[in-house]
């Protein structure tokens, strides 16, 4: 990350000195500058197509279907040295930001397809990093850029957990394998929203053998909207048995306070998968998971969820891949949306269903 006098009066000089280069010199690339000045930056752009049995019910992104759909495109700049002050600007555009645009502000929908992501400023002294912004949270064991992500499709977990948060936060290297995260923010993803309340954050993260990491994250807050109290509680296991093997165990357990605005509610939800590299090009994840929830805080009826998922990836090239992923989702109650036709009378109707099925394609591509 960077300190702008810092990241600007290098970026400007080379820019000068390319300007002034006699014709024939060689000109340097915006990479190189970059390089130059210690900024990193990376990308990606996914798009996908997929085919649902409903309105794919209580799916984080995915939230169409027989449609063709710019999931995200993504760019991150980044100045992080090891000492000193640095920042990060992550940007997404796609279908996916307008879903996260709404989780800030609190709404049911947004129409703006641009969201800054993540942007913060830090500051590195010794074993302590503290930063300043908005960045994305601590919690679960998928995140929103499908780079990071070893299936196409969102977990229930991550449906029922915070995306982003707007405030501070400590990191204290204790060691290699122990590090220690405490901060405070506006709570579950809100930024633009009066959020006179904050929310507490908790995190360690922890390799006691190479291949094993833990990592353990509380959030304690009063939500500003609901006007009650909510905690959560996850931890996520991860095992590299080969090379080839990964094992990862994801638990949350969440609690809402009743208020004047909800009557609040408990769920506690596990998720594992099984991640395997066939050989160069192929590989294979699993994924199966369950949530409780006890009381319809999270679903909008008490309800346990079950779903099963298998992606499929290919890389034809070392930047590109190409997921195909199936998933089935079922629930104790008939809550999955879908819409039917009548015979008789031609309306379009919604109906509801015990379960749900999608089928997927989607190429991310990695800049």
């Amino acid at each position: 990350m960077h300190k702008l006098p810092r990241q600007t009066l290098p970026l400007l000089a080379a820019s000068a000195v390319a300007v002034a280069a006699p014709v024939g010199a060689h000109a340097e690339t915006l990479a190189q500058l970059l390089a130059a000045s210690g900024i990193t930056e990376s990308g990606y752009v996914a798009a996908s197509y997929y085919d649902s049995s409903g309105g794919n019910t209580y799916h984080q992104f995915d939230t169409q279907h027989d449609s063709f759909q710019l999931d995200q495109a993504g760019l991150t700049l980044a100045y992080q040295p090891q000492q000193g002050f640095g920042s990060v600007v992550n940007v997404i555009a796609g279908n996916d930001a307008r879903i996260v645009n709404a989780a800030e502000s609190a709404s049911a929908t947004s129409s703006d397809s641009f969201d800054l992501l993540q942007g913060f400023v830090q500051y590195a002294s010794g074993a302590l990093t503290v930063q300043a912004g908005k960045f994305t949270t601590l919690a679960g064991a998928e995140v929103i850029a499908p780079t990071g992500n070893t299936n196409f499709s969102r977990s229930l977990l991550f449906y029922a957990e915070p995306m982003t948060h707007t405030g501070l936060r400590a990191t204290y290297a204790v060691d290699g394998a122990l590090s220690v995260i405490v901060g405070i923010n506006n709570g579950w993803n809100y930024t633009s929203i009066n959020a006179g309340s904050k929310t507490a954050e908790f995190g360690i993260a922890l390799a006691p053998t190479k291949p094993l990491s833990i990592t353990a994250q509380a959030y304690i807050g009063t939500d500003p909207v609901d006007l009650a109290r909510r905690t959560l509680l996850d931890t996520v296991w991860t095992y590299n048995a080969t090379s080839a093997l990964s094992f990862v165990v994801s638990y949350d357990w969440g609690k809402q306070d009743a208020s004047g605005v909800t009557s609040g509610g408990e769920w506690d939800g596990i998720a594992g998968y099984v991640n395997y590299q066939i050989g160069p090009q192929w590989r294979v994840s699993v994924r199966g998971e369950e949530l409780d929830d006890k009381d319809g805080f999270i679903l909008g009826s008490a309800q346990k969820v079950k779903e099963g998922t298998v992606t499929l990836g290919f890389d034809p090239v070392p930047a590109f891949e190409l997921r195909i992923e199936g998933r089935y989702d079922t629930s104790n109650h008939p809550t999955f949306a879908y819409t039917h036709s009548s015979a008789v009378t031609g309306n379009t109707v919604t109906r509801y269903s015990a379960h749900q099925a999608e089928l997927a394609l989607q190429g991310v591509y990695r800049f």
